[in-house]
């Protein structure tokens, strides 16, 4: 969404304070809507019923002003909760000092999601909810909540990766499925404890890339890609875990901008995934004006009314207040059409427990006490723990005991507010590495050397200096969100500024040299990658609050890293091959692949790397079978109910070894590859992933991997998924480290007839 604050505010107004209709005394007692025994559709028909044209006009924007003569108050529809509760035109802070000055501040999504814990994700999102909650409870926030960003990491150069679960698509469904069941208070509850909100609703990630900004860009994609790669995140959160509510992005797909696409609206997100009137879908901020940019339409009103006609509900900006009226006049929709788009927003608001009395709601309950808990400080440390990925150790870490005197060098290494990435609340506290460091009782020193896209070299001295002092140098630097945000791509994916040069003279020194590097696209890290002399490098993404004791605890070997990489770091070279624009993702002449599936190159990290301070050995269970009839599948798959795609394959058991002398929690990536069904064939699939924790030393532990039929299945040019008989190989780790055969028998068989696209044909 648009990214100055400024701009935002003056479109939607400020953060307010909520307040709730009054069903016992106000003008609404009495009336259906306050029926408790009636069906939230039910309610928010007899609602709507009561609104004069003027009304329905005025509220299907998000900045909604209710309706004051019935007592229905005004209403934000947009507030964040990303990786907390987050600053937004639909959440106010308090002053510093006061109740609801801050709320807990998670890790950003990319390094949540390289822990590959999804019942940590659950937990995460649960106390997300709970926070929103006791924020709403005090006039601070609403009840709904545009969050989670799944569109996939497709491209290094996109600046929101950094909100997203990563490259996978596999990955991404199942982190949004743990997170919306942690925010929503289950899968698809009477009572939702807050409604979250999937986007970019579809294929979503560009911002400004050579000229080509997102309000204008046409994503053209495949039905293919569309069907195995941008959308199963999508289908997972809106059919699999009933999500309150989608995004329609800025971008158009094939021709048509998404908040105007029926097919995507209403033939995908409602009659095939099932998304129902208690839903509704918002565009994205100013998405229906940008109609204009897109020459979609030829003026607003036409706009505004070709959007609510084809299922975007609200009006993320002012676009339908300000023109729907015209439309109306000019006959080019209907009231019924506007009626149809507030009747979802309310029924979700009736399941939200908006128009019931707080003693009978649970929620209503949760209260300043509730925010920050020990439980949630807990929760972020352990998530960024859990996340950081060792990429490279040559033995110094975890630091010896004798090592005491540390120079901390580097823009990042007394990091706070940089910590906590895009999307951020106020937090509580940041403690960044060198604070961590000195709380630790190392003897630390700090040096910043040079800013993270800094060509000025005029802190080398002082840092080079404090590095010949000190016993280790640990240097702390990257990206942050002046080089990868909203509205800003990147056009290289190399280490800004003279960041690399002043590692290079660190390194020069001989000294033991951690480098940790921050941010959540990658950086080429080619170049220490083979300098002998730097010691080790960790990925930190943005780690939150207690980002900083995370590191350090990992750096000291309180507590061994077992994050993976959930991107590809690509050679910086792999921006000059293939244009942000080109959204095909298998290789050509024009393109080397994207992502670790399809790249023809040689990445510097790939997709799952992540190091250990032990040993560990895998292998699969012996009665593993080795052979499934496909027409077996498919029987046993109808018979338990449901998708097909969701009905297990079979599940793996593998015996996880630990031959190293830590303990260390590990996680095991099961990937899939095959020559069966259409090529070209992806270089490997991840089909099912599991983290096992504490594995002591000498010890060993089982891991479950759970695999369906549509991870198996492969996905044909018209975006239909079928199985295929022939020949697969299970991959364990990466590098790989064990392997299983099997074979597919009997006939190909289809498990998902994906819904054609009329306007392609």
């Amino acid at each position: 969404m648009v990214s100055s604050l400024l701009f935002v505010f003056a479109l939607t107004g400020a953060a307010h304070a909520y307040s709730f209709p009054d069903c016992v005394g106000g003008p609404l007692a009495n009336t259906t809507v306050c029926d408790t025994s009636a069906s939230p559709t039910t309610r928010a028909k007899a609602l709507i019923a009561m609104f004069t044209t003027a009304e329905l006009v005025a509220n299907t924007v998000n900045m909604s002003p209710g309706v004051s003569r019935l007592g229905l108050p005004a209403y934000n529809w947009w507030s964040e909760a990303l990786h907390g509760v987050a600053g937004s035109p639909g959440v106010s802070f308090a002053p510093a000092g006061q109740d609801f000055s801050f709320a807990t501040s998670f890790p950003g999504p990319i390094l949540m999601s390289a822990a590959f814990d999804d019942e940590l994700i659950k937990e995460i999102a649960t106390v997300i909810s709970t926070e929103a909650r006791a924020f709403n409870n005090a006039k601070r926030a609403g009840l709904d909540y545009f969050t989670p960003n799944i569109n996939p990491f497709r491209d290094p150069r996109w600046g929101r990766g950094q909100e997203t679960p990563g490259e996978d698509p596999l990955r991404v469904s199942k982190y949004v499925f743990s997170l919306i069941n942690g925010l929503q208070g289950g899968i698809d509850p009477p009572l939702l404890k807050i409604a979250a909100d999937c986007k970019h609703f579809a294929g979503y990630d560009i911002e400004n890339w050579e000229g080509n900004e997102r309000f204008s860009f046409n994503a053209v994609i495949s039905q293919q890609d569309l069907s195995s790669y941008y959308l199963p995140p999508f289908q997972a959160c809106v059919r699999d875990a009933k999500v309150g509510s989608v995004m329609c992005s800025y971008n158009a797909v094939n021709g048509i901008p998404s908040c105007a696409d029926t097919y995507l609206l209403q033939t995908i997100l409602r009659d095939f995934w099932g998304f129902d009137d208690e839903r509704w879908v918002t565009s994205d901020c100013d998405a229906v004006g940008n109609f204009i940019d897109h020459k979609f339409s030829p003026d607003l009103p036409h706009a505004a009314a070709t959007g609510i006609k084809a299922g975007t509900d609200v009006d993320c900006g002012s676009t339908y207040a300000n023109n729907l009226g015209a439309a109306l006049n000019q006959s080019l929709l209907e009231v019924s059409d506007i009626q149809r788009a507030l009747t979802r927003q309310y029924a979700s608001l009736v399941r939200l427990g908006y128009f019931d009395p707080a003693a009978s709601q649970p929620f209503r309950q949760l209260a300043w006490t509730d925010v920050n808990t020990d439980t949630a400080q807990n929760l972020a440390y352990q998530a960024a723990v859990e996340g950081i990925v060792l990429l490279k150790n040559n033995g110094v870490l975890p630091l010896s005991a004798s090592t005491k005197k540390l120079a901390f060098i580097g823009p990042w290494a007394d990091a706070t507010s940089q910590m906590q990435g895009n999307y951020q609340g106020t937090a509580p506290f940041l403690i960044s590495p060198f604070a961590a460091a000195k709380t630790a009782r190392f003897d630390a020193t700090l040096t910043a050397g040079t800013g993270i896209n800094s060509n000025n070299a005029s802190g080398f001295a002082a840092a080079i200096a404090a590095a010949r002092a000190a016993d280790a140098v640990i240097y702390a630097g990257g990206i942050d969100d002046s080089i990868e945000a909203e509205a800003h791509d990147r056009d290289t994916i190399v280490w800004p500024g003279n960041q690399l040069d002043l590692i290079g003279q660190l390194a020069a020194l001989g000294k033991p040299l951690v480098v940790l590097q921050f941010g959540g696209g990658q950086v080429d890290d080619a170049a220490l990658k083979s300098n002998a002399n730097v010691s080790a490098i960790l990925w930190g993404g943005y780690p939150g609050q207690s980002g900083g004791t995370a590191v350090v605890d990992i750096l000291s070997g309180k507590v061994s890293p077992a994050g993976r990489l959930v991107t590809t770091q690509y050679p910086a070279s792999y921006v000059d091959a293939v244009p942000m624009t080109d959204m095909s993702l298998r290789p050509s002449d024009t393109n080397p692949g994207r992502t670790y599936k399809w790249y023809t190159g040689t990445p510097t990290y790939e997709f799952g790397t992540g190091l250990s301070y032990t040993s560990f050995s895998l292998a699969v269970s012996r009665t593993a079978k080795t052979s499934y009839n496909i027409q077996a599948l498919i029987s046993a798959g109808q018979a338990a109910g449901g998708p097909l795609d969701l009905a297990l394959f079979d599940t793996f058991e593998v015996a996880v070894s630990n031959t190293g002398k830590v303990a260390s929690d590990y996680v095991v990536l099961g990937f899939v590859k095959t020559t069966a069904g259409p090529g070209p064939f992806p270089k490997k699939e991840l089909v099912g992933y599991a983290r096992v924790k504490g594995v002591g030393a000498g010890r060993r532990a089982t891991a479950s991997l759970a695999v369906t039929l549509g991870a198996i299945a492969r996905t044909g040019d018209d975006g239909s998924a079928s199985l295929y008989p022939g020949e697969y190989t299970l991959l364990l780790d990466v590098p790989t480290g064990a392997t299983h055969s099997f074979q597919l028998t009997g006939t190909q068989a289809q498990i998902t007839k994906w819904p054609a696209d009329p306007s392609a044909s």
